[in-house]
């Protein structure tokens, strides 16, 4: 299973994840706040500054889980170069990228157990009540987990299809794709069983 959490060490890997996580509430909001393109252009230059800073294996591993947004960025400055407000375009990409850039910094600085050990205290009110906050926490750790799954076997069936055709597989590799999504859900799902589920 691929995890999320950089091989590499770094001095926030200790810091609790209660408190990144609160940084980085207060660090969107504070971007959203921020409509000068300057000023988000400097933000985003710290945030790149925080990837740079534990060495350059971390920096292209931040980079590559970064890359999805590429898409985005390129169509949102078409749409407002189109329409004739390209700094408009460029604040909500800086802005963007700053805010997703963070939120991975934190991904990949914080375990999934401490990420759900977060979640336990976040949801104990609801244990209270009745609520199975077990089932939750489950489910959102194996969002976190399948994700760079996911994109792994994505990018495998795109490989797979480039070497048999010339043409781009865009939305050919989507049936398959859900085909080995239901097949890692039907293994985890085995699994889960044999562990006496989620209670």
């Amino acid at each position: 299973m691929i995890s999320l959490t950089s091989p590499v060490r770094t001095r926030a890997h200790d810091w609790p994840a209660g408190a990144k996580l609160l940084a980085l509430c207060v660090a969107t909001i504070a971007l959203f706040a921020v409509k000068d393109p300057w000023v988000l252009a400097l933000a985003a230059a710290g945030v790149a500054a925080l990837y740079a800073v534990p060495g350059r294996v971390f920096l292209r591993h931040g980079a590559a889980r970064l890359r999805p947004l590429w898409p985005f960025v390129a169509l949102v400055l078409a749409w407002h170069g189109l329409t004739g407000d390209l700094p408009g375009g460029l604040a909500i990409v800086l802005r963007m990228g700053a805010a997703v850039a963070l939120a991975n910094l934190v991904t990949m600085t914080t375990s999934l157990t401490e990420m759900r050990a977060l979640l336990a205290r976040g949801l104990a009110p609801l244990a209270r009540l009745g609520v199975n906050t077990r089932a939750v926490e489950l489910a959102v750790v194996m969002v976190i987990r399948f994700t760079p799954v996911m994109a792994q076997h994505g990018a495998t069936l795109a490989e797979g299809w480039r070497a048999r055709s010339r043409r781009r597989p865009g939305w050919r590799i989507i049936v398959p794709l859900m085909v080995r999504a239901l097949d890692d859900a039907d293994d985890v799902a085995e699994a889960l069983r044999a562990r006496g589920g989620a209670d």
